[in-house]
């Protein structure tokens, strides 16, 4: 018989981490995943004018990411405290990496011709790395 599994004990001063990594992730990836999936078909789906969901993304795409950037400096930084000096060999932080240059991506591309195409490009990034990200263990966990 095989002892029962118990979740390991954050590491000494990570419990803040923990609790920040979490609060951060759900917020960001549930935000960014909530508008695009769920708000903006609703919206669509309710009847409203293809112009004024096309405002209000227009809208509310740029703060959703802005605030997911701020939440991923946050999780990189827990992950930095967590891994130490080899933290750019952790898949977290790579995915957090992504996302940050995808965000900055949104931001920068704007003036562009194909600004549209290429900031909905970078909104799923965000999105899909999120989704990866969630299921990837907390930093404070053992294991790989």
């Amino acid at each position: 018989m095989t002892a029962p599994v118990t979740p390991a004990a954050p590491a000494p001063g990570l419990r803040g981490g923990r609790i920040a990594w979490q609060l951060a992730q759900t917020l960001w990836v549930g935000g960014v995943w909530m508008l695009h999936f769920v708000l903006l078909p609703a919206l669509q789906k309710f009847g409203l004018a293809p112009l004024l969901i096309h405002e209000i993304a227009g809208f509310m795409r740029p703060l959703v990411l802005g605030f997911a950037g701020v939440c991923a400096v946050l999780q990189l930084l827990v992950v930095l405290a967590a891994q130490g000096r080899g933290v750019m060999l952790d898949l977290r932080a790579q995915l957090l990496v992504v996302v940050l240059l995808a965000v900055g991506s949104f931001f920068a591309v704007t003036p562009l011709a194909n600004g549209p195409y290429l900031q909905l490009f970078a909104y799923l990034v965000v999105a899909f790395s999120g989704l990866v990200l969630v299921l990837q263990r907390r930093p404070d966990e053992t294991g790989r």
